[in-house]
C-alpha cells in the first residue's frame, strides 16, 4: 500500500509540473513572455510609476533578477525606464502600449488561479497544504534551493521563454 501511495503522490506532482509547463508554453505562444517576464509587466501594470526596487519587494524576487525581467521588458518596447524628476539617480518604470497589448492578450495564468483558489481554502486547509508542500520539498533534498514565489520551471530571470 505504501509504494501505490508513493505513486500516487508521484503523480500528482507530475500533474503539477505538467500544468506548469503548459501554461508556460501558452504564455509564450501567446505573449513571448516567460511567466516571471508576465508578473513584472502585471505588477508595473498596478502602479502609475514604480520603481524596480519596489517591484523586486512585491514579487519577492531579487533585485538582480527584476534588472534581468526588466533589460528584457524594454527590449521588447513593453516598459520603458525614466530617470526620477526630484531624484535623477533613482528609476521609474512604466508600461508602455505594447506592455498593455501582451498583458491584454495574456492568458490567465497558472499562478493567479492557484493564488485566488489558495487564498479562498480555510487557513487550516493552507496551512496542511504549505506544511504538505515543505515536506514534499524535504524529501526530495529541494528544500535549500533558492525559489521565487512564482510557478515556472528554470531560471525566472532567463530572458526567452522555454
Amino acid at each position: 500500500m505504501d509504494s501505490e501511495i508513493a505513486s500516487l503522490t508521484l503523480r500528482a506532482l507530475r500533474r503539477v509540473l505538467r500544468a506548469t509547463e503548459i501554461g508556460s508554453r501558452q504564455l509564450a505562444t501567446t505573449t513571448g513572455l516567460t511567466p516571471s517576464q508576465l508578473l513584472v509587466l502585471r505588477e508595473i501594470d498596478t502602479r502609475l510609476s514604480v520603481t524596480p526596487s519596489a517591484v523586486a519587494q512585491a514579487l519577492q524576487f531579487s533585485q538582480a533578477t527584476i534588472t534581468a525581467i526588466v533589460d528584457r521588458l524594454v527590449a521588447l518596447g513593453f516598459v520603458q525606464r525614466q530617470r526620477g524628476e526630484r531624484d535623477k539617480r533613482q528609476i521609474h518604470l512604466t508600461l508602455l502600449p505594447a506592455g498593455r497589448d501582451a498583458l491584454a492578450d495574456a492568458p490567465d495564468p497558472l499562478q493567479k488561479r492557484f493564488t485566488d483558489r489558495f487564498d479562498a481554502l480555510p487557513t487550516w486547509e493552507q496551512a496542511m497544504i504549505l506544511a504538505a508542500t515543505e515536506r514534499l520539498a524535504v524529501l526530495m533534498d529541494a528544500d535549500s534551493i533558492d525559489a521565487a514565489p512564482l510557478l515556472d520551471s528554470g531560471r525566472i530571470d532567463r530572458s526567452e521563454p522555454n
